[in-house]
């Protein structure tokens, strides 16, 4: 495959600002380390700093077995420092700021350096332990929702129990999965539904590491339904997800619709992603339902939060996303808000109730702030027969 001259160009002006942006922060932390730090060495903070700043991406370079451990924890130290760089970025800029001040007035005096230096470290520190408590410990949000359709069999009332984007990987593992499995199993749900993202790009820590065997105890009387997200796309590893997946017995519908009973509707979109395959990469969402019964209630997964008002008028009664982590960390959820119509939480499209879920897991670094690992409890109520 040829690689074009302009993909070359911008990759390398995007590696040139990456390096650039981290070269103020080192230059920033090395200013102050110099000036506490007995023994400073350029190279003995210089080296390691690089391999954290760029361990994301080392970690992601294909290695021998032997070697392979620590490239997982490059990848998971890159990960981690994602949110330092950002958060870090933000705080020496303020510090610079003040700063600059003192510099055109009195001067800037080492005692400043070390005091700046002390105060956002221990900003980023503290911001750290609260971002990962966030991240490590789920709420359960509850929505009842009205469907102004009979109830077909005398079952007025569901619980569905739902949890996007979990993120199954090196940093999301098992003992993450055990929390999601046993409180969603607390809720003694009717369905479980997963609108994407179950695995963080690769399959191969889900299998290494068996986490198919706590999934797979997920319960609930008429079963467990999942549908792609990108990541699942991203990882190259579709099929394989799909067939894992079939083996515990969570379908994973794509582009499908299930009657649950003969009660209730399920509905899977593929992800927008399938999109870049061409016009018929998916569905839309009016043939995906156009042989659902209008009088039984549907309730539609799509991963990314889009397309309200067709999935409205296709006759969905409830939609459920993620896919937005709801920013994950401050402050980018003030620009995933102004992306999607609704990127976290619930609001009402015509006749059809839109739950748009910040996650239960992460991407990259395990790190909330101004956002919360989640499962959302759905109380479903139909009109008596």
């Amino acid at each position: 495959m040829k690689v074009q001259p302009r993909f070359i160009v911008l990759v390398s002006l995007l590696l040139t600002a990456y390096s650039a942006l981290n070269f103020y922060i080192g230059w920033h932390v090395a200013e102050w380390s110099a000036a506490v730090v007995i023994g400073y060495s350029p190279y003995g903070f210089w080296i390691p700093f690089a391999l954290l700043a760029y361990g994301f991406l080392l970690g992601r370079i294909p290695l021998p077995n032997a070697l392979k451990p620590a490239g997982r924890l490059l990848k998971v130290a890159g990960s981690v420092y994602i949110f330092v760089m950002e958060i870090g970025l933000l705080l020496f800029l303020l510090a610079d700021a003040v700063r600059l001040v003192l510099w055109l007035t009195n001067g800037v005096s080492e005692a400043y350096i070390v005091g700046s230096g002390t105060v956002v470290l221990g900003l980023i520190a503290l911001l750290l332990l609260v971002g990962s408590r966030n991240a490590w410990s789920p709420v359960v949000r509850s929505h009842e929702l009205s469907i102004d359709k009979p109830a077909d069999g005398g079952k007025t009332e569901w619980t569905v129990a739902v949890a996007s984007d979990i993120h199954l990987g090196n940093l999301v593992g098992r003992k993450h999965l055990r929390r999601l499995v046993e409180r969603i199993n607390a809720m003694k749900p009717d369905l479980i539904l997963l609108p994407g993202d179950v695995i963080d790009d690769s399959i191969e820590p889900f299998l290494r590491n068996r986490m198919g065997e706590l999934l797979g105890r997920l319960q609930a009387e008429h079963g467990v339904y999942a549908v792609l997200g990108n990541h699942e796309y991203y990882g190259g590893h579709t099929e394989r997800y799909v067939e894992e997946m079939k083996a515990l017995g969570i379908p994973v519908l794509r582009d499908e619709t299930v009657e649950i009973d003969g009660k209730l509707y399920v509905a899977g979109r593929k992800d927008k992603t399938a999109e870049a395959s061409g016009p018929d990469g998916r569905l839309a969402v009016r043939e995906l339902l156009r042989h659902a019964d209008p009088r039984k209630p549907v309730l539609l997964m799509d991963h990314q939060p889009t397309q309200f008002e067709k999935a409205a008028e296709a006759g969905a009664d409830v939609l459920l996303s993620g896919h937005t982590h709801r920013g994950q960390f401050w402050p980018n959820h003030l620009f995933t808000k102004r992306l999607f119509e609704l990127d976290w939480g619930y609001m009402r499209k015509g006749a059809m109730h839109v739950v748009v879920s910040s996650g239960f897991g992460s991407w990259g670094p395990p790190i909330r702030l101004g956002s919360r690992s989640e499962i959302i409890r759905l109380k479903l109520v139909l009109q008596a027969p």
